[in-house]
């Protein structure tokens, strides 16, 4: 069994938050299992809040909201420089 990166995406299902979901299954490798989380749901909004999340969308990857996040929306190159589509060796 191989090892998986858990890349765990924020979403209110707005057209921005929309635009994440698709660069990040874009970007996934067989090493990532994504999962789109809605932020309508209570638990979701409460889980978002224990990783630091203040505005969606937002992306922690392996427990670690993304430094794009932390302030400014996800973009592809912080994305992969914190793992996002690369292969787990």
């Amino acid at each position: 069994m191989s090892a998986k990166r858990k890349i765990e995406v924020f979403s209110a299902g707005c057209p921005v938050c929309e635009q994440t979901v698709e660069l990040v299954e874009r970007i996934a490798c067989d090493s990532c299992e994504v999962a789109i989380l809605d932020m309508n749901d209570a638990e979701v909004a409460r889980k978002a809040e224990e990783f630091g999340v203040k505005s969606v969308p937002a992306v922690v990857i392996d427990g670690k909201l993304a430094q794009c996040c932390e302030g400014q929306g996800p973009d592809e190159e912080t994305l992969r420089a914190a793992g996002l589509g690369q292969p787990i060796a």
